[in-house]
This record gives C-alpha cells, sequence and structure tokens, in this order.
C-alpha cells in the first residue's frame, strides 16, 4: 500500500489549502484514513481522522471548525481542506491509512510521505 500526499505549499495567514492523499496497492480495502502533522523539533501531532464509512470524523483540538477531512472512496483518495490558517500550522503533513473502520489517533498501519505547508505572518 502506497499513500502519495500532495497540496502542500506557501500560504500567508489566514489562507486556505487543501491536501490530498490517494491511496495506491490494495485498493480493494478501504481503509480507515487519518493526517498527521510534524513541526520542526516538535512531536507528531494528529490532526484528523475520518471513517471508512465517512460518517465518523475527528479533529485535533486546535483544527475544530478550521480543517475539515473527506474522502472519495471511488477514487481512493483523502482530502484535508485548511482554512483560517495560521503561522503555527506550518508543519509537515501526512495522511495514514489504517485497517480499523474507525481509527482515532493511533492505530494506523501505512504512511505517506508527507507535504510541506508553511503559512507565512
Amino acid at each position: 500500500v502506497q499513500l502519495q500526499a500532495s497540496g502542500g505549499g506557501l500560504v500567508q495567514d489566514g489562507g486556505s489549502l487543501r491536501l490530498s492523499c490517494t491511496v495506491s496497492g490494495r485498493t480493494r480495502v478501504t481503509y480507515g484514513m487519518g493526517w498527521f502533522r510534524q513541526a520542526p523539533g516538535q512531536d507528531r501531532e494528529f490532526v484528523a481522522a475520518i471513517s471508512v464509512s465517512d460518517v465518523i470524523r475527528e479533529y485535533g483540538d486546535s483544527m475544530k471548525g478550521r480543517f475539515t477531512i473527506s474522502r472519495d472512496n471511488a477514487k481512493n483518495t483523502v482530502y484535508l481542506q485548511m482554512n483560517s490558517l495560521k503561522p503555527e500550522d506550518t508543519a509537515v503533513y501526512y495522511c495514514a491509512a489504517s485497517h480499523l473502520s474507525v481509527p482515532g489517533k493511533s492505530g494506523y498501519n501505512y504512511w505517506g510521505q508527507g507535504t510541506l505547508v508553511t503559512v507565512s505572518s
């Protein structure tokens, strides 16, 4: 299973970005999906997760109301819409896939390579 994240870049404070993550390989299996981020010198932080059925979505506390996770199972792709971005959102964002139907902050089996998001003040 391979995960390819894209959509990162440089954006100004208050701007928006949409990240995408496409799953390839064993795509007959549908995975619970999540996004994490890691800023320089900091631990990896949970951003958001979405269930296989797209019914359950969970967010990290600082992302609630600003970030939205969604998925298109026909395209094997999960998205992270990020609005009202702040400089403290600057990090490498990673997508992850889980064999759990309803993943949360842990239990992921596969990881993408990350995409850099930089928010300038």
